[in-house]
């Protein structure tokens, strides 16, 4: 893939920034890119030099004027731990360390920002965030699906704001870059800054997605009980379906973290359920030789599994497709295939995901997202536009909104994945 990361700026920055430090980052401060661990030939940019990232940081001089500068916070898409404490951080940057006083919330999602609504903004200040950490969720509600950019650009002049802070994943990068696209367009000096968000973990580029660790900690929980249920039993089984639409990150680093799953499922990695080497017959010899088994399965995996026809194919607001519920149908089809010859089992079914969405991030998301925070404000003061922050290599990067996208996925043949297989003891192949 041919990446070009250069990153748009408003204009020259000519205000001296209000920080107190000796220690600013320049743009010509860069990350050197490399597409894969052992890539150690980088790829080339434009002019033949080796491609690179620029880092985020603060910089000396600043595009906008603090005390004349409005800022909109939005939060998009799906529930995710950490949301408040990104909200939290940008609040407090900005006003704080910048003096920019002017902050606004943006209720429900992109819909927030086209007034058809009626969705009134509301005002951010230290005091007004001061224990929303504490809490799951986002204290401005979400939504899903996009909005007109025109008509968006248009609120936003209307409203004055000459900052925009996007929290969403891969469609809410994609609106944001539309919302930029328009304001170019009409030469508004508008900054676009974007922190990216997705519990699964799947965006290509990014390290690490802020609330990836809360979610490891809480499907791990997850796996303790499943597990515990399944010896309270005999012939105990344990079945729990967590998030993973398209990769299955948090489904193999939860059974990573807490050892007690004897079979992960995830997207990557197809099975089939009946024959001498599907799923069920590897079930059932775990049952003769063990007496109990844990199993975790990820919500895109085993789509393959299910036959509805194309035109039947459901779409959330969003885009994506509405999954066929994977859990359930194992669930279905343990019991009657345990039924069918003639062994008792006796089967609990957990879904935590709705729980783990919702819960307060843990101490390591805590700071990651508070680092996310003030990265995002660094660059948007400065009139960068069109970006998003991220982790990458330990490194806070600004990185173009076209550069990223979602798909990142588990390598079937990766170390993470072998690991897996060793840990749960699970066949390689469950495929006939």
């Amino acid at each position: 893939m041919k990446y070009d990361f250069s990153i748009a700026n408003l204009g020259r920055r000519t205000v001296l920034s209000p920080l107190k430090i000796s220690n600013f980052t320049e743009d010509r401060k860069r990350l050197l890119f490399r597409a894969h661990a052992d890539d150690f030939a980088s790829m080339k940019d434009k002019k033949g030099q080796p491609l690179s990232v620029e880092l985020a940081g603060p910089r000396e001089k600043i595009f906008f004027q603090p005390s004349k500068t409005k800022a909109a916070i939005v939060t998009c898409g799906g529930l995710c731990p950490g949301i408040n404490d990104v909200v939290r951080s940008i609040t407090n940057a900005l006003y704080h360390n910048y003096h920019a006083k002017n902050i606004v919330g943006v209720r429900y999602g992109l819909r927030g920002l086209n007034p058809q609504f009626g969705h009134k903004l509301i005002k951010l200040n230290p005091d007004t965030v001061n224990d929303i950490s504490s809490v799951g969720g986002s204290i401005l509600s979400t939504s899903r699906g996009p909005q007109d950019a025109e008509v968006v650009i248009d609120y936003l002049v209307k409203m004055k704001i000459d900052l925009l802070f996007c929290i969403g994943g891969d469609g809410t990068i994609r609106a944001a870059e539309k919302i930029t696209a328009e304001a170019k367009k009409r030469n508004l000096k508008i900054a676009i800054v974007c922190i990216p968000k997705t519990i699964d973990n799947d965006l290509n580029l990014i390290q690490k997605s802020f609330g990836f660790d809360t979610a490891i900690e809480k499907a791990a929980d997850a796996i303790k009980s499943a597990h515990v249920e399944a010896l309270g039993a005999f012939n105990g089984i344990g079945l729990i379906k967590i998030m993973g639409r398209h990769s299955g990150h948090i489904a193999a680093y939860a059974a990573l973290a807490q050892n007690d799953a004897n079979f992960v499922l995830i997207p990557e990695v197809s099975f089939d359920l009946e024959g001498k080497n599907g799923f069920l017959a590897a079930l059932r010899k775990r049952m003769q030789t063990r007496g109990h088994a844990v199993i975790l399965v990820a919500e895109g995996a085993g789509q393959n599994l299910f036959t509805s026809g194309a035109g039947s194919v459901e779409k959330d607001p969003s885009g994506n497709i509405r999954l066929q519920d994977i859990g359930l149908l194992l669930k279905n089809s343990i019991t009657g295939y345990f039924k069918k010859i003639g062994i008792e089992i006796n089967l609990k079914y957990i879904e935590p995901s709705y729980l783990i969405r919702s819960v307060p991030s843990n101490a390591s998301d805590d700071i990651y997202c508070n680092m996310l925070g003030q990265y995002a404000v660094h660059a948007g003061m400065a009139g960068k536009t069109g970006i998003l922050v991220a982790l990458m290599r330990d490194e806070y990067v600004h990185l173009p909104l076209q550069a990223v996208e979602s798909g990142r996925k588990i390598d079937p043949q990766s170390d993470i994945w072998f690991r897996v297989l060793e840990t749960t003891g699970q066949p390689a192949s469950m495929k006939n």
